[in-house]
């Protein structure tokens, strides 16, 4: 931790190598359940769970395939995730999953309840498995879950092509998590230091609860990373979804066919391969020959830590073509979806789905998108 409290980057070797060879993965049951997608990348986005007739045509036009939705408590119901469902195939489009798990407490997903074992932990897990079963139950089988336990971070706002867009640099005063309504300030943002072996068992009880139930229930459960992938922020540690050996071993951990990644190459990028160990091209062509890639949020940043803004797909440090043509060699048959899109149009302009701003970035993102499978498909050919 430097003088102005903001925390430090030195990587920690991993030193589980025994206790992980005694919890690697039991064999799945035999009902679990993991229902095939049709073939090949499919081109979608993080939508409304009401879209207008106006929104549905203009997904239409822009090509997108399939969406991804969001729910609130009142919504958190197989009946409700069937009307979203049919809603959208009223029109073509499929619905891939349900992307933020949503309970009567609230959100669940980075719940610093079970990441941390706070006070209410085996409520929210109740929640969560309930949650998989409504998945499950409206045809809907997939969602993604995140195991941070302060927040994503940010120390405020840029500048990317005269676009308003997130940034973050890890020496900044201003350097906070925020999630669900909280603010996470250094230097303790939880009041202690948390250890590793504190995180890794509080994500083996959660996942060893909810990983049958995602077989019950058809469900695939895809593990974001942790948003930036520093070793450890304000007294936390990053240790899991930071890093290529901890994807491993909670991987092994889950033992389930139900229980894989959401991709952030975003998110992986603000790491950097010196941080991650293996850059988003080499953890498709890993994970996703296993089949354990499930989502993919395409973008981009400026640099890696200790300081990065979030950028257009093509104007980041990485070669996102790099990405798609890693999908196509692994058969990759999940969706991927534009993340964190700079906002186009002036300061202080409506940022609401109908806002043509909004619409142009997007719209811009799926072109993108489309224009690099296609070209990973005609060169697969």
């Amino acid at each position: 931790m430097n003088d102005n409290n903001a925390p430090t980057l030195g990587r920690r070797e991993f030193t589980h190598a025994a206790l992980a060879a005694t919890v690697l993965a039991a064999a799945p049951t035999a009902s679990a359940t993991v229902h095939p997608n049709p073939p090949g990348i499919k081109i979608a986005t993080s939508y409304r769970p009401d879209p207008t007739g106006d929104d549905l045509l203009f997904l239409n036009q822009i090509g997108v395939e399939y969406v991804s939705l969001s729910s609130t408590p009142a919504t958190a119901n197989a009946a409700s995730f069937t009307k979203m469902r049919e809603r959208y195939e009223s029109s073509g489009i499929k619905v891939y999953n349900v992307g933020t798990a949503v309970g009567p407490s609230g959100i669940l997903h980075n719940m610093p309840e079970v990441t941390l074992n706070l006070p209410g932990r085996d409520e929210k897990i109740e929640e969560y498995k309930n949650f998989l079963r409504y998945c499950g139950q409206a045809g809907i089988y997939y969602t993604t879950y995140a195991h941070m336990g302060n927040g994503i971070w940010s120390s405020g706002r840029a500048k990317t092509r005269g676009c308003d867009t997130r940034e973050f640099d890890i020496d900044s005063p201003n350097a906070r998590g925020y999630w669900a309504g909280k603010v996470y300030s250094p230097p303790l943002s939880n009041g202690r230091v948390y250890t590793e072996k504190e995180i890794w068992d509080n994500y083996t009880y959660f996942i060893k609860q909810v990983a049958p139930v995602a077989e019950e229930a058809g469900v695939r459960i895809g593990i974001h990373p942790d948003d930036p992938p520093a070793p450890i922020l304000a007294g936390v540690p990053r240790c899991i979804f930071a890093n290529f050996e901890g994807y491993k071993r909670a991987m092994e951990i889950a033992g389930s066919p139900n229980v894989g990644l959401c991709l952030c190459c975003g998110t992986w990028l603000e790491g950097g391969k010196k941080l991650t160990g293996k850059d988003p091209a080499e953890m498709i062509h890993y994970f996703g020959a296993q089949k354990k890639i499930f989502k993919i949020h395409f973008r981009n940043v400026s640099a890696p830590l200790p300081h990065f803004i979030e950028t257009f797909m093509d104007n980041g440090y990485y070669d996102m073509y790099r990405i798609m043509k890693a999908l196509r060699d692994v058969n990759y048959d999940g969706i991927v979806i534009p993340d964190h899109i700079p906002h186009m149009g002036p300061a202080g302009s409506p940022s609401g789905s109908a806002d043509p701003f909004v619409r142009a970035s997007l719209a811009y993102s799926i072109a993108y998108m489309r224009a690099l499978r296609d070209r990973a498909n005609r060169e697969a050919a």
